[in-house]
């Protein structure tokens, strides 16, 4: 498996990333999207479980290398910049494979596009989030992802104390893997005392607001007109008992969509379930499954 890294011209700049390339490919190419704090890197482990598979993964505007890009982001310019990388790559049709918010853009992206996308493979995310009672998505926002924001403006002494910080954190309180260690290193950019995560914080708020938006994802999700996947962690963010959809939420969009099947990826996270081998094996091998297999069932 080679990796190498690429620009791709989007509007306002160029847009990085890293591909995987097997040196036989047996199995599909694979558009990755990653989360809304996410990068790239956070598919390097599953490139080493899935080594067949030509998986290209940018860095969406405002996140990794591609945080100079200028915004407004939002759902549909995600969809707009995943476009534009296909052509520069001359990807015609490819699987697309989204954790968390990146489940949502590919959503859209598969509505703007489906000419562009085989199926989906959707790991944790994809439907809709409900604002929260009364509130508005700026407050569901800070109530939901409130650590993530405050992460994003916090500096830190150097990159050995960012690690720290991850192996503090709830979600990850079985350890540190070298790649998870590698992707948190990889968020850091130099500033005025020290370090601070590269993610553009304004370009993540438009993301949130997007996603929170009645008009974008839920009527794309309705149109569904590809095979989809749905790989479902059982916990939330925090590694909290309570995942991040309800299994009643999952049951009901599976129940409303034909093309949507639903896959539980046993005792995993929010966060894990990119990581860890298990539920790696369990998208793996949704990856391979036959777009023909999916339709029929």
């Amino acid at each position: 498996m080679g990796y190498t890294t690429f620009t791709a011209p989007v509007v306002g700049g160029d847009l990085f990333g890293g591909r995987w390339t097997p040196a036989i490919q047996v199995g599909s190419t694979v558009l990755a999207v990653h989360g809304v704090t996410a990068s790239h890197r956070c598919w390097s482990s599953l490139a080493t479980r899935a080594t067949d598979l030509d998986i290209v993964a940018p860095d969406l505007r405002g996140r990794g290398r591609s945080n100079g890009l200028p915004g407004p982001a939002g759902l549909r310019q995600h969809s707009d910049d995943l476009a534009r990388l296909l052509d520069h790559l001359g990807l015609d049709s490819v699987v697309v494979l989204g954790h968390s918010m990146g489940a949502l853009a590919s959503v859209v992206f598969a509505d703007l596009h489906p000419d562009r996308v085989e199926r989906l493979v959707l790991v944790d995310g994809g439907l809709p989030l409900e604002p929260l009672p009364g509130r508005t998505p700026d407050e569901t926002m800070e109530a939901t992802l409130g650590p993530a924001v405050a992460r994003l403006s916090m500096t830190f002494p150097t990159r050995e104390a960012y690690q720290e910080f991850w192996r503090e954190h709830p979600a990850f309180v079985r350890g540190i893997t070298p790649a998870m260690a590698d992707y948190f290193d990889y968020d850091l950019v130099e500033t005025a005392g020290g370090y601070r995560s590269g993610v553009n914080p304004d370009l993540f708020r438009d993301d949130v607001r997007s996603q929170l938006d009645p008009d974008t994802l839920t009527p794309a999700l309705e149109r569904l007109r590809v095979p989809a996947s749905l790989v479902w962690a059982p916990r939330g963010l925090l590694d909290q008992p309570e995942p991040l959809y309800p299994r009643d939420v999952v049951d009901h969009w599976v129940e409303r969509l034909p093309l949507l099947h639903v896959v539980e990826a046993d005792d995993v996270n929010h966060y894990t379930i990119v990581f860890d081998d298990r539920p790696l094996d369990v998208i793996a091998a949704e990856l391979h499954r036959p777009t023909q297999a999916l339709e029929d069932e």
